[in-house]
């Protein structure tokens, strides 16, 4: 019997590829998608990708999407209860590990692995110490398709943002850019590949630096979208 388990899904590149590792690794069932999203912006922090775009994402995935809502400057403590509350939810429907996207951050494998510990849980992690330069040529060869929704301006020129991630971006960023912005240098929005069902579609719409430091391209859903 397969392990049943939750993924991690943020809606961009890594969790897009980690999900195609999981689903060939016949020892995992995923039960649904888990997400965090902003409750003031209704987007996923820092990839800014709108509520609705993940909603379509999860639809064409066909998983369920559980979110955990979280609020813009959220006290010390309140991601970890309300995530530690959705997931006893599951532990207690026998779902005892949660996949994660993350590739070479050791602090922060440390810091989900210590939270899942806590109540019973463990983490996967697919992409664990694979070289980021050979993963971001995978996920262009898989037929994967990405749009740079935000960029941190102290690495990244603004002319990154609202770009395709592909052969063509890779070979402009500079070298002490990971070329899967592992170090948080950009963030993306999937909307094709071969675990879809179907293309997502939407409009781009205006970019805007927040924090005097991270441009954001506004990712505009096309409304009334059905998923068969």
């Amino acid at each position: 019997m397969n392990e049943k388990i939750l993924f991690c899904w943020s809606g961009g590149k890594d969790s897009a590829l980690a999900l195609d590792e999981i689903q060939h690794h016949n020892a995992y069932e995923v039960i649904a998608l888990l997400t965090t999203v902003t409750e003031e912006y209704d987007r996923v922090s820092m990839h800014g990708i709108r509520r609705m775009l993940l909603d379509q994402q999860a639809a064409s995935l066909q998983y369920p999407l559980e979110k955990v809502f979280i609020s813009k400057n959220s006290p010390e403590g309140e991601y970890e209860s309300r995530m530690e509350e959705l997931l006893l939810k599951y532990l207690n429907k026998g779902v005892t590990s949660v996949a994660f996207g993350d590739i070479f951050l050791e602090d922060v494998r440390t810091y989900r692995e210590h939270n899942l510990s806590k109540i019973g849980m463990k983490g996967i992690f697919p992409l664990w110490k694979r070289d980021t330069s050979e993963l971001a040529h995978v996920f262009t060869e898989r037929g994967f398709k990405a749009l740079i929704t935000c960029i941190d301006s102290h690495v990244l020129d603004k002319t990154f943002v609202g770009r395709a991630f592909d052969e063509q971006f890779l070979s402009e960023l500079p070298s002490q850019v990971d070329p899967c912005g592992e170090n948080g240098e950009f963030h993306s929005f999937v909307f094709d590949g071969p675990i879809f069902q179907r293309k997502i579609p939407y409009t781009t719409g205006e970019i805007v630096l927040r924090d005097n430091r991270f441009y954001y391209c506004d990712v505009i859903p096309v409304p009334n979208l059905s998923i068969s």
